[in-house]
């Protein structure tokens, strides 16, 4: 798989709903803090996207499409002058096909939903997000065009099997957001992991990282991935990644470790040498020098069966 693939797969990442809306009126409603990512995509209307913490609020009208990744309160308003009410106070009680309406609908339609991630490491993926991911109509984007309107065809006409349709094509939305999102910050010298999958040389060297972390990568190997000298890798991936290469290889093995931790009955000693390290002693050395405590510590909640596994090497 490659990096970002591999980072949703990790995370688990699951449509925990999805569906439409349809506002009507003066309408200005408030949103509080949630869980996971939201996501909205503007069919028709114009109105206003507020969010906690960031500066300014954003125009939105149809053909946008939002992500929120850090769960932060927002508004979504007409007008941001009006005053915001609880969604839940206002709706009708309606839902045609998937559609909620408010204030009796006919001013603002889209479709929306939120995605669950149910692994461990989320901040992964959601650290290098930022509160607010705005695509904008004018972007190059007839993939998110053909999504949205095959969600609205399926919301406005349900059909057997619909449920499922409805949670795929938000998962293909999801992605198509952040490829847009990544492609525009690479261009605007945007930093950070998901980022650096915009440039083709740091994507060779991430996706070789990701697809064998055990190996016995060094920067001269990463280099001859990316098609560059040694220096001139060294200096671009920190520049455009955030962190050294051997870093970040040591932190993506880390990420693998701990959703193998916890996910199977594998021995510490397996796991770590799996991810390229000699001996179970070198491997918690590194764990815990990235985790903050020893591989058996981080997996503590798991059954006694597996609690088993962990033996004096792993310096408890």
């Amino acid at each position: 798989m490659d990096p970002l693939s591999d980072v949703l797969s990790l995370l688990k990442v699951q449509t925990y709903w999805s569906g439409g809306f349809d506002y009507g009126g003066d309408w200005s409603f408030a949103f509080g803090p949630f869980e996971g990512i939201r996501f909205y995509a503007v069919i028709s209307g114009n109105g206003w996207l507020a969010v906690d913490g960031v500066p300014e609020a954003v125009p939105v009208a149809p053909g946008d499409c939002v992500l929120l990744p850090r769960g932060r309160p927002f508004c979504v308003a007409r007008d941001l002058a009006f005053k915001s009410v609880d969604p839940t106070e206002t709706y009708d009680g309606r839902n045609d096909g998937g559609v909620t309406v408010l204030n009796g609908g006919g001013h603002f339609f889209g479709v929306g939903g939120e995605f669950a991630l149910t692994g461990d490491q989320a901040n992964v993926l959601l650290g290098v997000l930022p509160p607010l991911i705005h695509v904008r109509q004018e972007a190059d984007k007839a993939v998110l065009h053909w999504v949205i309107e095959r969600m609205r065809q399926e919301l406005r006409d349900p059909q057997p099997g619909g449920v499922v349709v409805a949670q795929q094509l938000a998962t293909l939305l999801l992605v198509q957001t952040l490829r847009l999102h990544l492609a525009e910050e690479g261009r605007n010298g945007g930093v950070g992991w998901l980022v650096a999958l915009s440039d083709k040389q740091m994507a060779a060297a991430i996706g070789a990282i990701h697809d064998k972390p055990g190996d016995p990568w060094t920067v001269q190997s990463l280099a001859a991935r990316a098609g560059m000298s040694r220096t001139t890798f060294a200096v671009k991936f920190k520049e455009t990644v955030g962190v050294a290469p051997l870093e970040y290889l040591t932190r993506w093995r880390m990420t693998v470790a701990c959703d193998r931790l916890l996910r199977t009955n594998d021995p510490i000693s397996e796991i770590g040498e799996a991810l390229g390290y000699e001996s179970q002693s070198a491997f918690s050395l590194a764990f815990k020098r990235v985790m903050g405590c020893s591989p058996g510590q981080y997996g503590r909640g798991r059954s006694s069966a597996k609690e088993t596994l962990v033996d004096v090497d792993d310096g408890e």
